[in-house]
């Protein structure tokens, strides 16, 4: 089996104003923390801080590789996915959220015993996923296009946003209660409220 290797980098930036004007500041290696019998590509990450955890969606092994931060090695494999593609931590009630494209299911563990606690089935192309840790709502890209609501307490779907394809990437507004969308194969940037759970514009993009 190939044997695959994630590497962290940190960003280490000079607080001179003279190092920032003269463009001195440099990614820098950090470490290096193998990943022995993880095949295929990789995609999304979640990191819990307090914990110094990174949770791996290893979506070509059908696994989230947990790894420690601090002992610089994975301690622990989920396995039973289906090409997880996106995943958030909650710190409380500590759990992951983890988006499997084949067969659309995002599953629900306990980030402790990563025990299965729950999982809600979109039925096509779970993909990826943001938390809003006001509202508490996991928000999951999925199938020919939608945005599912979940209650992050309950473990339970609340809504669905409707899109005209398949959504990509997508971010939560900071300051504000948008959500702004890639929606590639529409050619367009959805804009939805999330305060009122619906679609308001979209800006073309050609």
């Amino acid at each position: 089996m190939k044997r695959l290797a994630l590497v962290i980098v940190i960003a280490v930036v000079c607080h001179s104003l003279a190092a920032a004007e003269s463009g001195d500041a440099s990614l820098q290696l950090k470490q290096t923390i193998a990943l022995p019998g993880v095949e295929g590509r990789i995609d999304h990450f979640a990191l819990d801080a307090a914990g110094d955890r990174l949770f791996v969606c290893a979506l070509g092994n059908n696994t989230v590789e947990v790894l420690d931060l601090r002992k610089g090695q994975r301690i622990h494999s989920i396995t039973g996915l289906g090409a997880p593609q996106g995943i958030a931590y909650i710190p409380e009630p500590d759990r992951l959220f983890v988006a499997n494209d084949k067969g659309g299911v995002c599953k629900i563990y306990d980030a402790k015993s990563f025990q299965l606690v729950g999982e809600i089935n979109f039925k096509d192309d779970a993909d990826n996923v943001r938390y809003d840790d006001v509202s508490k709502r996991i928000y999951v890209g999925f199938g020919t296009g939608g945005i599912g609501i979940i209650s992050a307490s309950e473990g339970k779907i609340i809504g669905a946003i409707k899109l005209p394809e398949h959504p990509g990437s997508f971010e939560l507004e900071k300051q504000g209660h948008c959500i702004f969308v890639n929606v590639p194969n529409a050619r367009q940037v959805a804009v939805i409220d999330r305060e009122k759970s619906e679609l308001i514009t979209t800006w073309k993009t050609d």
